[in-house]
C-alpha cells in the first residue's frame, strides 16, 4: 500500500517541477523586458529634466551677464579708472555707486580694478574685510577680460571665503584697456531654480569639482580623482581657497544610448538626507551649459523601475503559478475522494482522544481549584497575621516611648507626693491642737495635688492604651498640646522654647488621635535628641490646611540630615544615635501610623539650618458619618 502511494504522488511531484520552472522563466523574461522599457522611459525623463534644469540655470545667469557691461557705461566708472591717482571723493563716489547697484541687484559684490589688477572701488567699501586696494591680477577672471574683453570664473573668495560665480568685463576707452569691472554672483541667487528639482543633479566646472549640487553634501567634491599638479595650480590660482576637494566615487557601470550612462552613487558616511535616493545605481545624463564651460549632469534613480519590473515579474510568476495550480487541481481531485475516508476515520480516532482527554482535565480542574481556595484562604490568614503583628508593633513603639518618658513623669509625681506627704502630715497636727481651719486649707492644696496628678497619670494611661485604629474627627491643636504635655519635664529641664503656629484656630484632621499623638511625641522626642547640648534650643510646631489635607511641621535647630542618612531616614532598626538610646523603629512606626491614614511623611533639611519632618494626613470632612 505505501508503495501504491508512492507511485501515485510521482506524477504530482513532476507537474510540479515542470511548472515551477516555467514560472521562474516566465517571471525573469517580463523582469528583463520591463527593466528595458523602464530604462528608455527613465532616460526620456531625464533629459526632460536635464533641458528644464539647464534652461532655468542659463536664465539665472543671463540675468546679470549684462552687468559687468553696463558699468563700462557709467562716466564715473572711466574717469575712475582714467585717472592715475583718483581723489578721494571720485573714490567715494564711485563705491557709493557701487554699494547702492549691488543692494538692488542682490549680487555678492561689485568692484572694479586697475590696469594693474588693483581694486581701487568695491560695494563693500563699508566692511572691514573690503577688498579696496587687493591685488587680484593673479585671478584668471582679471586676466581674460584685459585680454578677451570678458571673462567668466567660478571660485571662493579669498577674503571671505564666499564661493561665486564672477563675470568680468573690460573698461577701455578709444586708448584701450584701462581696467575691468567684475560682479561676483552668489551660489544662493543660483540654486533658486533648483527647488524644484525631483532628482540628484549637480553642475561641475571644467575642473571636474561639483560648484552646484541639490544635494548640498556633493558640493566641492570632484568627479574624478585631481592630480598633484592641478592641485598645485588650484592653491596658485586660490580658486577654491583650499578645499580638501575629495573624489565623489561615481563608478561608471554600463554605456547607454544617447550619451548615458549607468553609473552607481556610493555610500556617504554619515548618511546624507535628501527628498531622493542619493545611493544605488543611476541613470546618468550629462549636457554642457551654454555661455559656461560648466556641465550639468541628472542622475535618474533605477529603484522605481526595478521595483516596477519585479512587480511586473512576481504578477508573471503568480499568473504561471496559477494555470499551475489549475492543472493540480484535477489530480488532487482524484486524490480527494481517497484521502476524505481517511481523514473521516482520522478525525473519529482525534474526537475519541478528545474526549478522554477533556474528561482528564476536567477533573485535573476541580483539584486545581480546590487547591487555588487553599491558597486563598492561607494568603487571607497571613494578611491578617501581619496586620496583628503590625498594630503589635505600633503598640510597642509607644511603650517603648513611655519607657522614654518614665524619668520625667516619676519626677513630675515625686514633687507632688512629697508635698502630699508634708501637708497631711501638717493638717494632723494642725487638727490635734484644734486648728481646724489651717487644716482645712491644708486638706484644699492636698485636693488640687491629687488632681495634679490624675492628670498626669490619666495622660499617660490614655497615651498607653491600645488604639483601634479607627478614624474619627481629632482636634490638632488638642493632639499637639496631648504630645508637649508628656514631654514637659524634658522641655523644661532643657529649657526648649516652643513656638506653635496654627494657621487656623479650629483645625481638624480624620486619623486616630491617639496614634497621631504617638507620632507627634516621638517627632518632638527626635528633636530635642538633635538638639542635646546646643545653646539655642527652639522647638517649631506649624500646622496648617493645604487643600483637603492637614499639613503639620515639626522642626529643630540641631545639625539637620546628612545627605548619606537621607536616603535612609524611614528604613527600621537604622539609627544614628549613640548606643543605647534607640533601636531605629521611632521613624519606620510613624511612617507606617501615617501610611494608614491614608497620608506621608518626610524628613529634609531646612533651609535656615536644622531639620525639618512633614506630616500631611487627610482634612476631616464636614459630614463625618459620610466616610
Amino acid at each position: 500500500m505505501p508503495f501504491q502511494k508512492h507511485l501515485l504522488n510521482v506524477p504530482s511531484l513532476v507537474l510540479v517541477l515542470v511548472f515551477a520552472i516555467l514560472a521562474v522563466n516566465a517571471a525573469m523574461l517580463t523582469f528583463q523586458y520591463s527593466m528595458a522599457l523602464g530604462l528608455e522611459d527613465l532616460q526620456a525623463t531625464g533629459r526632460h529634466r536635464l533641458n528644464l534644469y539647464a534652461t532655468n540655470l542659463e536664465r539665472e545667469i543671463d540675468k546679470y551677464a549684462y552687468f559687468p557691461t553696463t558699468l563700462g557705461l557709467k562716466r564715473d566708472v572711466l574717469e575712475l579708472v582714467e585717472t592715475p591717482s583718483p581723489g578721494r571723493a571720485q573714490v567715494q563716489e564711485v563705491n557709493e555707486y557701487l554699494e547702492q547697484l549691488n543692494e538692488r541687484a542682490g549680487t555678492l559684490s561689485i568692484y572694479i580694478l586697475d590696469r594693474a589688477g588693483k581694486v581701487i572701488a568695491s560695494s563693500n567699501w563699508r566692511h572691514e574685510d573690503s577688498f579696496v586696494g587687493e591685488d587680484l591680477s593673479f585671478r584668471p577672471y582679471f586676466r581674460e577680460a584685459m585680454t578677451r574683453g570678458s571673462g567668466r570664473f567660478f571660485g571662493i573668495g579669498t577674503t571671505r571665503s564666499e564661493p561665486g560665480y564672477y563675470l568680468s568685463s573690460v573698461l577701455a576707452n578709444s586708448q584701450g584697456a584701462l581696467g575691468a569691472a567684475v560682479v561676483k554672483i552668489g551660489l544662493k541667487q543660483l540654486e533658486k531654480s533648483w527647488s524644484t528639482v525631483e532628482a540628484p543633479a549637480l553642475v561641475s566646472d571644467e575642473n571636474g569639482v561639483v560648484i552646484l549640487a541639490s544635494v548640498p553634501g556633493w558640493k566641492f567634491m570632484t568627479l574624478w580623482p585631481l592630480d598633484d599638479a592641478a592641485r598645485r595650480a588650484f592653491d596658485q590660482t586660490q580658486q577654491y581657497n583650499r578645499q580638501a576637494l575629495h573624489p565623489l566615487g561615481v563608478v561608471d557601470l554600463k554605456n547607454l544610448d544617447n550619451g548615458a550612462r549607468l553609473v552607481r552613487l556610493p555610500k556617504t558616511n554619515p548618511e546624507m538626507v535628501a527628498m531622493f535616493p542619493v545611493t544605488g545605481e543611476f541613470v546618468a545624463q550629462t549636457q554642457v551649459l551654454p555661455g559656461t564651460p560648466w556641465n550639468i549632469t541628472v542622475f535618474s534613480s533605477q529603484d522605481q523601475i526595478r521595483r516596477n519590473a519585479a512587480d511586473r515579474s512576481l504578477l508573471a510568476g503568480v499568473v504561471a503559478g496559477f494555470l499551475c495550480i489549475l492543472a493540480l487541481m484535477l489530480n488532487e481531485r482524484r486524490r480527494h475522494l481517497n484521502a476524505r475516508l481517511a481523514d473521516r476515520e482520522a478525525l473519529q480516532k482525534a474526537y475519541d482522544e478528545l474526549e478522554r482527554k477533556v474528561a482528564e482535565r476536567t477533573v485535573d480542574l476541580s483539584s486545581a481549584n480546590i487547591r487555588l481556595q487553599q491558597e486563598v484562604a492561607e494568603r487571607i490568614q497571613a494578611e491578617r497575621t501581619l496586620r496583628a503583628a503590625q498594630d503589635e508593633l505600633v503598640q510597642a513603639g509607644k511603650l517603648a516611648v513611655i519607657g522614654q518618658l518614665a524619668a520625667s513623669v516619676a519626677h513630675e509625681l515625686n514633687q507632688p507626693l512629697a508635698a502630699l506627704r508634708t501637708l497631711s502630715g501638717n493638717a494632723r497636727k494642725f487638727l490635734a491642737r484644734g486648728n481646724q481651719d489651717t487644716a482645712s486649707s491644708n486638706l484644699e492644696r492636698i485636693d488640687g495635688l491629687v488632681d495634679r496628678m490624675g492628670t498626669v497619670t490619666a495622660q499617660l494611661k490614655s497615651f498607653a492604651r491600645k488604639s483601634s485604629g479607627t478614624p474619627q474627627v481629632v482636634s490638632i491643636r488638642r493632639a499637639i498640646d496631648n504630645a508637649l504635655f508628656l514631654l514637659q519635664q524634658r522641655l523644661t529641664q532643657a529649657r526648649v522654647e516652643t513656638r506653635v503656629d496654627l494657621s487656623e484656630s479650629e483645625l481638624y484632621a480624620w486619623c486616630d488621635a491617639n496614634r497621631l499623638e504617638q507620632v507627634l511625641v516621638n517627632l518632638a522626642g527626635n528633636a530635642l535628641d538633635a538638639m542635646d547640648g546646643m545653646d539655642e534650643v527652639v522647638l517649631e510646631l506649624v500646622a496648617c490646611r493645604n487643600g483637603d489635607r492637614v499639613r503639620i511641621q515639626v522642626r529643630d535647630r540641631g545639625p539637620g540630615i546628612p545627605d548619606d542618612v537621607r536616603p535612609r531616614l524611614f528604613e527600621p532598626f537604622f539609627t544614628t544615635k549613640e548606643d543605647g538610646r534607640g533601636l531605629g523603629l521611632g521613624l519606620a512606626i510613624s511612617a507606617g501610623i501615617v501610611a494608614d491614614f491614608g497620608g506621608s511623611l518626610s524628613g529634609d533639611r531646612h533651609p535656615d539650618g536644622g531639620a525639618v519632618f512633614t506630616l500631611e494626613i487627610p482634612a476631616a470632612p464636614e459630614d463625618p458619618s459620610n466616610e
